[in-house]
């Protein structure tokens, strides 16, 4: 066994208590309240609310009100991967959804083999930490693993026989096919959608180069290769011009980027320009510039091979278990009701790209969970019923993702309100499950932040 040296000892245990301090500092809850500027959502946001509002219409017309709240979760799957090409967007969403319909089952199995709640907290930890390593791995952009765990979770408590196990499943994999159906729709009208979000994205990097110096370069580097690989998966069976221009434009940055092209103008324009590409139309106000010779890109992948050896991946993957044990384990002795809640709290504080993010996100889902709570138990104070529930519920979901890339907190407020409402939509609940609800955040969040300064590097 190696035993590390005193020196290397005490600087852990340095690097530690400055993290545990940034935790608490004025500074780390400022930034938790900051508002960020960011892309427009609101395409995207309805596109996810429609998903939910057909599933839990559905269930509601249907009569199968108990597993509704399975179909909404199935129907998440369109809040996946946003700003994918569509080609790449249909196969990797299906596999989203798979994911959520495959942790639906898992839960369910638990349910019905009647296994016992520190049994249920191993193995839901256990699945917290391949969740988050597969989310990782495939490079998943999006809500992360929570939602999947919630699915587990969820039909852990549901499911008590094989009947209303299957009845989970397929109601979550019925929510999934929605959620593909209406997350490729706009394929129809405007194939080209992603990749002028992403030349949008490049155009305001290299302009805030100008602002901001040297520092801004390597971003804009890295949104100039993500424009780039957009544009090696055009949906069109042929390269169109359209798909040409947004390939000059990137071009165009690239060479203001390097130097190459010293037109002062340059800025305005691409800050023109990127308003225009952002807009939903056929067609923009580009130059028409002449881009019959210009190639396209291939495509560079998603290098999953070299991510399933990344050392930092199976690193977090591992955190992200333990701190589920843990927080779940603690939760279930202090005789929470809902100790698996708790396991959501540290998962969805681990999925911080850093230490700083990792807290930062903490503090946000501590205080967002808390309004939403309210929120959330004001609502079902007076048991509304099954349609002004599902209502509700497409409304929160619709607000988390308009607010969710602009401050995490806002964004949790609404998930905290949609959470609780499909649950009280699959088992009438009270208005104290709110209460429950932050008790048990509170416990995975202090246990995710713990464990990430425990762990957090030198350089981090």
């Amino acid at each position: 066994m190696i035993v590390p040296s005193p020196d290397r000892l005490r600087t852990r245990l340095r690097v530690s208590r400055g993290a545990l301090a940034h935790s608490v500092s004025a500074a780390a809850w400022r930034g938790a309240l900051e508002v960020r500027r960011a892309d427009p959502t609101t395409a995207v946001a309805l596109r996810v609310g429609l998903a939910v509002l057909i599933v839990l219409v559905a269930g509601g017309l249907s009569g199968q009100t108990e597993v509704a709240g399975f179909a909404a979760l199935g129907a998440l799957a369109s809040a996946f991967l946003r700003y994918e090409p569509y080609p790449r967007l249909a196969r990797r969403l299906a596999g989203v959804a798979g994911l959520i319909v495959a942790s639906t089952a898992f839960g369910a199995m638990l349910g019905v083999t009647g296994a016992g709640i520190w049994v249920q907290v191993v193995a839901v930890s256990a699945a917290a930490a391949l969740v988050y390593w597969l989310v990782q791995v495939a490079g998943i952009t999006g809500p992360g693993p929570v939602v999947m765990i919630f699915a587990a979770t969820g039909a852990a408590g549901y499911a008590d026989t094989a009947v209303a196990a299957g009845h989970a499943v397929a109601a979550a994999a019925a929510g999934g096919l929605v959620g593909w159906l209406v997350a490729m729709a706009p394929m129809l009208t405007h194939p080209h959608s992603p990749s002028r979000i992403a030349v949008a994205r490049a155009l305001a990097a290299v302009a805030e180069v100008e602002q901001l110096g040297a520092d801004a370069v390597p971003a804009a580097r890295a949104a100039i290769d993500r424009a780039r690989d957009a544009l090696a998966d055009t949906p069109s069976r042929r390269v169109d011009r359209h798909v040409l221009e947004l390939l000059a434009l990137v071009d165009a940055a690239e060479a203001t980027l390097d130097g190459r092209r010293a037109d002062t103008a340059a800025l305005d324009d691409f800050a023109r320009l990127e308003a225009e590409l952002r807009r939903v139309r056929s067609d923009i106000g580009t130059p028409r510039v002449d881009a019959t010779a210009a190639g396209l890109p291939a495509s560079r992948g998603r290098e999953t091979r070299r991510r399933t050896t990344d050392r930092r991946l199976w690193s977090g993957a591992t955190r992200v278990g333990v701190a589920s044990l843990v927080a779940g384990g603690l939760a279930s002795a202090c005789g929470l009701s809902h100790p698996l809640w708790a396991i959501l709290g540290a998962v969805a504080t681990l999925q911080g790209v850093n230490y700083s993010h990792t807290v930062q996100r903490g503090i946000q889902r501590l205080l967002g969970n808390a309004a939403g709570a309210v929120l959330a138990a004001a609502f079902l104070a007076v048991d509304p019923g099954y349609w002004p529930l599902a209502i509700a519920a497409v409304a929160c979901q619709t607000g988390a993702e308009l607010t969710v890339t602009r401050n995490y907190a806002a964004a949790t407020t609404f998930v905290t309100g949609t959470a609780l409402l499909l649950t009280a939509i699959g088992n009438p609940v009270g208005a104290d499950v709110a209460a429950a609800r932050v008790g048990d955040t509170l416990i995975g969040v202090v246990i995710g932040v713990a464990l990430a300064a425990l762990t957090v590097r030198a350089d981090d």
